[in-house]
């Protein structure tokens, strides 16, 4: 489709004759835009060979791969750049590795395919191609496989060995399964072996440890860029070593310091590779562990390069070298490198010296001379760039007729199926039949038009060949990014179990929090079982069965301040939890009586969606998540009733909740209703006010702020025009609120992070709020199990999952270094972005400030905290957010709502002193943009670390490196949720009793207030000479056996017996004995205690069954019994009432008793 309209053209003739006759390097010049991608395109697929396209800046390569990608259908890669640090680092992100090597995995397959990158990444040095193909492998069903050989390949190639997979370039080795998870693909690969043979291959999901499907063959693929095998260590530590003591010995006489610096930092490296067989920061080393390095340009041997802009192309080659010479120098200087380190680049004469052998193609815009590439052929297309329509649809239309009539063939973009049949809808308003096709190789009739499911940056025409493209850009003013949600899997409690370790608090319901001290095997009376270790206040000790683990949680409260250990035998814990109790009640008193008189008001109901909302939201440049689209429904929905509307709407900042937000007032103002949006400070009113402007500019609709930022004047202007109902939409900070401000006819508030208004503005925005629709916008997420406990009494949308089409930020755990601060910066404000420097800490802030001036004395600086001025502090992010300062250095007041997207870097000083959920925050600052980000996460390290802190730091590096630790983040950020959503004064409770319990609470009060109560159910103890336990053998890890005990623990059904059954099995193979009576003890206890039995006793070679009163069992059913269990039963009328059942062979003892219970189930329920 793409390809046919310009076959005939006598230019695309001429390019085919310049590759046949091999007269290159070829110019093509006259090319707009898009247009570039697509003649690549053609190439492709014309000559079935690939194409690397390389261009002069990272945000130009990813809009060409972006296009390619829609030519293509998918078959194009991005090979992002490769950055120098030449500092320690101790973990870096994967996601840019990753990208990487899908480019390269791709490069060695030998599918014609499309390569973008920018020239920074040409100019890096690479391993040779060679040792990606010797370490690809491929595994199939009935394979042999030499388990300590694949470990050792494994860790050659880059992957770490840990118990459990959690991250990506992690594997574990458990008996005969092997669980790998590359940084390419999103979910891991489990091979099971039967001896060494692979018996079955399956992919896995991280976040549940289950597989997911079947497979035949998998194939390894590196985890890193660098592999070392032991001859480049041998030859790298050689090299390292004598370039350290001939560099030391010839600088020490006249720089003695700078001569120790450098041995006490290349000593520590070489021992870290002599231990760990790895090299940290490999990248900036390569040079001494390989004889010969590469640019990616090698990698490609029969294959067409297109050098993009190529005077550019040069310019920026050599703004890259100078930069890094400068940068190189200043290094040398301060001890940092070695001088064989400057050689990591090539240079743009390296570069083309490797292309002078290849078929290269140079696309220019205008024609542009280059005295070191000489050309051999020339091609000069006549087109042009397609001109917006500015949503206008006439002008779209007299296009097309125009084009109909000339016989042009032409294809409309349309992001989606959904907006293809909108604009197909629309033209046939106006007399047009334009079909909707979804086949590419469909061949355009001339005057054909036709709508195809897509998206390039601009649209163009070809003159001469009679053919436009015209992209949704042009047609509906942006183009609408496909945009999947990455999903969170929000697991249930159990799963918080993988977290505990020893040193963890717990909280049990009876006794309270505790130290969790490890797990212990103690057998008795021939009978083995393991016990959970837990030290409470005066060193007492307490240890429960495995079997009464649904008894415990991990206690889960504020990371800053650990909590105060119960004692046993005293009342202090009942003390706490009557009080917390006391406390949920009322606070489900309240909720529920506010939301029942809410059910009882009138309020207005809203209009059906109209054609102009289906236009608005056509207009949003991205595809809407799943989630964003159900709570666009709810919402609507309570709108559209005649009961006012009080909704939350939860999402972290960047999930979309603004979009969500501007429909929903745009739907009221579409009925001739006002709405007020309200925000805690100024600089989130002026982000709103300027969200809505952009959104609603092409819609008669008048917007307006009322803010501190607006004059007395203004302010009085504005009022009055609120009055007079010619205001819309009014966004503003509690200004607001003010007497004197008065809608005419307000039909929808919305109110943004509510728990950051005062008491004095919350009284005010409860009368604001009477009788209209309310919607709250939350940046914190609220956890699952509160939602659910407060549905019906609180209407809630939640957006839980991400949009995934933001860039990843590159993110650094790294030792504080002045020098490592100042390259980072420069490289920021190199590109036009801002820097986010966080000292959390408001004594020494200004000092640091100081600091960061001398270090960058050309950068504007600024300072920003909670506690200065309300005033100067808004005035600060105003000309921050306005561009006024390149630098702000703050504390942690960034980390929620604030959204700049300039600001591509942040610098946090001593992160081992924060929670994960604060740097996951704090990240999630950056990245904003179309651009590349950077975290950079510093400690001190020759401060003293404290074991908590230590701890910390390696959680981070873990996080940083795999991914992994992100349930702790979200876990500490939901109990901050719950705090916000429930009010200040639930947080002392939520601490004293850990949250879970609280949220166990929470949850009994609602149903006891709305009668959902039932019967308490006895917690059942049972005591058989059973050995139950799980062995060190069969799960060797300590955290994972505490997980399946858990687990086993809450088993309530027969479903949870095979789920779990199927999955001991899938992950850690067939299991002993000891371990299926674990099992069945766990479900004997869940039937047990659905019939209201208190305890299971063994005596003698009977077996009691005691029950916790007359009403659980009657006549009837011990005559059943009697009958069915002839012999065997003996009852005694006794309170409380029991049952003696005499048991016959020991191996089927607790079969028997699940089938006993079972049968007193089935007899009660009848």
């Amino acid at each position: 489709m793409f390809i046919k309209p310009i076959e005939n053209l006598k230019e695309i003739a001429e390019i085919d004759e310049a590759i046949e006759k091999e007269r290159m390097p070829l110019l093509i010049y006259g090319l707009t835009d898009s247009q570039k991608a697509h003649i690549a395109h053609y190439i492709i697929k014309k000559l079935n060979k690939k194409v690397l396209f390389i261009t002069y800046a990272d945000v130009e390569a990813r809009a060409i791969y972006e296009d390619l990608i829609s030519f293509l259908n998918g078959d194009a890669y991005l090979i992002p750049s490769r950055d120098a640090l030449f500092y320690k680092v101790d973990a870096s992100s994967l996601d840019l590795i990753g990208k990487r090597l899908i480019a390269v995995k791709k490069i060695i397959d030998d599918k014609p395919s499309a390569f973008v990158a920018s020239i920074d990444g040409v100019l890096n040095k690479v391993a040779s191609k060679d040792i990606f193909l010797r370490y690809s492998r491929k595994y199939k069903i009935g394979d042999i496989i030499d388990l300590e050989e694949l470990s050792s390949s494994l860790i050659t190639m880059g992957y770490e060995r840990v118990p459990m997979v959690e991250g990506k370039g992690q594997f574990s080795i458990r008996g005969g399964i092997i669980d790998f998870f590359s940084p390419m693909e999103d979910e891991g690969f489990r091979i099971e072996l039967f001896d060494d043979v692979i018996d079955s291959i399956r992919s896995f999901d991280v976040f549940t440890q289950r597989s997911l499907n079947n497979l035949s063959e998998v194939e390894l693929f590196p985890a890193r860029e660098f592999i070392l095998e032991d001859e480049n260590i041998k030859k790298g530590m050689e090299n390292l070593s004598s370039n350290v003591n001939s560099y030391v010995s010839k600088i020490k006489e006249t720089h003695s310091g700078r001569a120790e610096k450098i041995k006490k930092k290349f000593d520590e490296i070489m021992e870290n590779i002599s231990e760990t067989k790895s090299v940290p920061n490999i990248g900036e080393l390569i040079s001494f562990f390989y004889e010969r390095l590469y640019s990616i340009v090698d990698y490609f041997d029969d294959a067409f390069i297109i050098l993009d802009e190529n005077i550019r192309v040069k310019e920026r080659a050599s703004n890259i070298l100078t930069e890094f010479n400068e940068n190189f120098k200043s290094l040398l200087l301060s001890g940092e490198v070695l001088p064989e380190q400057s050689n990591l680049l090539f240079s743009y004469d390296d570069i083309l010296k490797k292309l002078s052998g290849k078929s290269l193609i140079l696309m220019n815009t205008i024609v542009k001379s280059d005295a070191n590439i000489e050309v051999r052929s020339i091609v000069n297309f006549v087109s042009r760039s397609m001109h917006p329509f500015h949503g206008k649809l006439e002008l779209l239309v007299d296009d097309i007729k125009f084009y109909r009539k000339s016989g042009y063939k032409v294809v409309m973009l349309s992001s989606n199926l959904e907006r293809g049949r909108i604009l197909r809808d629309s033209l046939i308003s106006y007399g047009l039949e334009v079909p909707i096709v979804d086949d590419e190789e469909y061949d355009i009739p001339e005057g054909g038009i036709l709508i195809y499911p897509g998206t390039v940056s601009k649209g163009f025409e070809y003159v001469d060949a009679k053919f436009a493209l015209i992209s949704d850009v042009e047609i509906f003013g942006q183009s609408r990014k496909p945009r999947k949600s990455f999903k969170v899997k929000n697991e249930n409690r159990i799963r918080n179990f993988t977290e505990l370790t020893v040193g963890s608090y717990v909280v049990h319901v009876n006794y309270g929090i505790g130290k969790y001290e490890g797990i212990e095997k103690i057998t008795f009376d021939g009978v083995t079982k393991d016990y959970l270790k837990i030290k409470y206040a005066g060193d007492d000790k307490l240890f429960i069965p495995v079997d009464q683990l649904d008894l415990i949680q991990k206690y889960i409260g504020p990371e800053d301040k650990p909590p105060k250990l119960n004692k046993l035998g005293g009342n202090e814990w009942s003390k706490l939890k009557k009080k917390a109790k006391k406390a949920v009640e009322d606070l489900a008193k309240d909720l529920i009586k506010l939301y029942a008189k809410r059910q009882t008001m009138k309020g207005y109901a809203f209009s059906k969606d109209t054609p102009w909302q289906k236009d608005f939201e056509e207009r949003f440049p991205y595809e809407e998540t799943e989630d964003q689209l159900r709570c666009i429904e709810e919402i609507k929905r309570d709108m559209e009733s005649d009961k006012p509307m009080d909704r939350l709407l939860c999402g972290d900042v960047g999930y979309g909740k603004t979009e969500v937000a501007l429909r929903a007032a745009f739907k009221a103002v579409a009925d001739g209703k006002q709405v007020a949006f309200l925000c805690p400070t100024t600089i989130l009113a002026e982000q709103h006010y300027n969200n809505f402007v952009q959104r609603f500019k092409d819609f008669p609709v008048k917007i307006e702020m009322l803010s501190r930022f607006r004059s007395y004047k203004e302010q009085s202007q504005i009022i009055k025009s609120l009055a007079e109902g010619t205001i819309d939409i009014l966004v503003g900070t509690h200004k607001i609120l003010q007497n004197d401000v008065k809608f005419k006819d307000l039909g929808l508030l919305i109110i943004d992070e509510e728990q950051r208004f005062g008491v004095k503005h919350k009284e005010k925005i409860k009368k604001l709020k009477e009788n209209i629709d309310v919607l709250s916008l939350s940046a914190t997420p609220i956890p699952r199990t509160l939602h659910m406990s407060l549905i019906g009494i609180r209407d809630m949308s939640v957006i839980e999952n991400p949009p995934e089409d933001r860039y990843p930020v590159q993110t650094y755990v790294v030792e504080f270094n002045e020098e490592l601060i100042r390259d980072a910066i420069l490289r920021e404000l190199g590109r036009g972005g801002q820097v986010y420097f966080v000292y959390n800490r408001i004594n020494g802030i200004e000092r640091m400030a100081s600091i960061i001036k001398e270090l960058v004395p050309s950068a504007r600086v600024a300072v920003a905290h909670g506690q200065m001025d309300e005033g100067k502090l808004e005035n600060i992010m105003i000309g921050f957010l306005n561009g006024d300062y390149d630098i702000l250095v703050c504390t942690t007041i960034i980390e929620t709502g604030l959204d700049i997207p300039n600001v591509n870097t942040i610098i946090v000083y001593d992160s081992d002193k924060m929670g994960l959920s604060q740097l996951y925050q704090l990240r999630g600052r950056v990245g904003r943009s179309n651009r590349l980000a950077y975290a950079y996460f510093t400690y001190r390290k020759d401060k003293v670390i404290t074991e908590v802190a230590e701890k910390r730091l390696e959680a981070i590096k873990e996080f940083t490196e795999f991914g992994s630790g992100f349930k702790i983040a979200m876990r500490d950020l939901e109990i901050r949720g719950a705090g916000n959503l429930l009010g200040a004064e639930q947080h002392g409770h939520i601490d004293a009793i850990g949250y879970d319990m609280y949220l166990r609470l929470l949850d009994e009060a609602i149903k006891g207030l709305k009668g959902e109560v039932e019967d308490e159910k006895p917690n059942t103890t049972i005591d058989i000479k059973v050995s139950a336990y799980i062995d060190k053998e069969y799960i060797e890890d300590e955290n994972q056996r505490l997980e399946m005990y858990k687990k086993i623990s809450s088993i309530e059904n027969e479903k949870d017996v095979e789920d779990i059954k199927d999955e001991l099995i899938d992950r850690f193979k067939e299991y002993p004995k000891a371990v299926e009576s674990l099992i069945d003890v766990a479900y004997l206890k869940a039937l047990a205690r659905d019939v209201n039995i208190l305890e299971i006793t063994e005596r003698g070679n009977s077996i009691i069954l005691k029950f916790k009163d007359n009403k659980s069992i009657n006549s009837s059913i011990v005559d059943a019994l009697v009958n069915e269990f002839k012999g065997k039963i003996m009852f005694s009328g006794q309170i409380p009432p029991y049952i003696t059942y005499k048991y016959g062979k020991r191996e089927d003892l607790l079969k028997e008793l699940i089938n006993l219970v079972s049968k007193i189930k089935c007899l009660q329920i009848n």
